[in-house]
């Protein structure tokens, strides 16, 4: 079943990226900003893409496909 606790952990995931980000970028290091960002939200697409494989895997088995 759907966890609402899983989306305020993306939403916290995407709060400390913003605070990393500004940090960075007030020390003059804007590629590692960058860099932080990229890997923050390859993190957020996988843990997407596994609630959407379980959404498919729900629906492949109510359906019985």
């Amino acid at each position: 079943m759907f966890d609402v606790s899983l989306l305020f952990k993306i939403g916290a995931m995407g709060i400390l990226l913003m605070v990393i980000e500004k940090i960075l970028k007030g020390n003059g290091k804007e590629e590692i900003a960058v860099l932080a960002n990229l890997a923050g939200i390859i993190i957020i697409l996988i843990t997407v893409i596994g609630m959407i494989s379980n959404l498919f895997d729900t629906v492949r088995t109510m359906f019985s496909l």
